[in-house]
């Protein structure tokens, strides 16, 4: 059994990132995207970045951004991964010097599993639920059932988790890993310390009766 890993999207403090390091995250979601609340100016990811530990990844996501932003922000950090979360083709998504993964919404009638052929180069694919007018965070659970049973890429599973809920998900979903944001709150865009630790031991304790029952 894989270990599932774990990705905490929407991070603006330092603060935040540290208790999240701390506890066990493997990746940390930036978001550069004016019209989220929990978006994030180059100073602040800067601070936040050069504050983290060894073996913490940082993700950077973005949302129909053009070439020329995204490369203005690549200038000034070292960020590990792109997650791109709009409209964008692969073509959109590709020649960055980056890993990219890209976010699909579970809409009604898509067909999600024909979609994430098209992005061949991606590293993986986000499934998130599909909310009209709005690009992720949501704190919205979809129908897990409704995932395709073979994706092309490894799945990252998003959408209304929480410490209460992603043991379930880990145990009927069994993603790559599982990304939470608003699930992880005090208020948008700020963590709740607690929610964070309980969120991320409910995934490692998950983890080891995964383990235990493939063995």
């Amino acid at each position: 059994m894989v270990r599932i890993r774990t990705k905490i999207c929407g991070i603006t403090q330092v603060e935040d990132a540290l208790i999240a390091a701390q506890a066990g995250v493997d990746a940390l979601g930036l978001v550069f995207y004016a019209k989220s609340p929990r978006a994030v100016t180059v100073a602040q990811a800067q601070k936040i970045i050069a504050a983290l530990p060894p073996f913490v990844s940082t993700v950077g996501l973005f949302v129909n951004a053009s070439r020329s932003e995204i490369n203005a922000i690549l200038d000034e950090l070292p960020l590990d991964v792109l997650q791109f979360h709009g409209d964008e083709t692969a073509a959109d998504c590709e020649g960055f010097a980056r890993p990219y993964f890209r976010a699909l919404r579970m809409q009604p009638g898509l067909d999600i599993a024909q979609l994430a052929e098209q992005y061949q180069s991606a590293q993986g694919i986000l499934l998130d639920a599909w909310v009209p007018g709005v690009h992720g965070g949501t704190g919205e659970r979809f129908d897990w059932t409704q995932i395709p049973a073979s994706l092309a890429k490894p799945l990252i599973l998003a959408g209304g988790l929480n410490a209460d809920n992603v043991a379930q998900a880990m145990q009927q979903v069994q993603p790559w890993a599982v990304d939470v944001s608003g699930g992880v709150e005090a208020n948008r865009g700020i963590k709740d310390a607690d929610k964070m630790r309980k969120f991320l031991y409910a995934v490692q304790m998950k983890n080891v009766q995964l383990c235990d029952g493939a063995q």
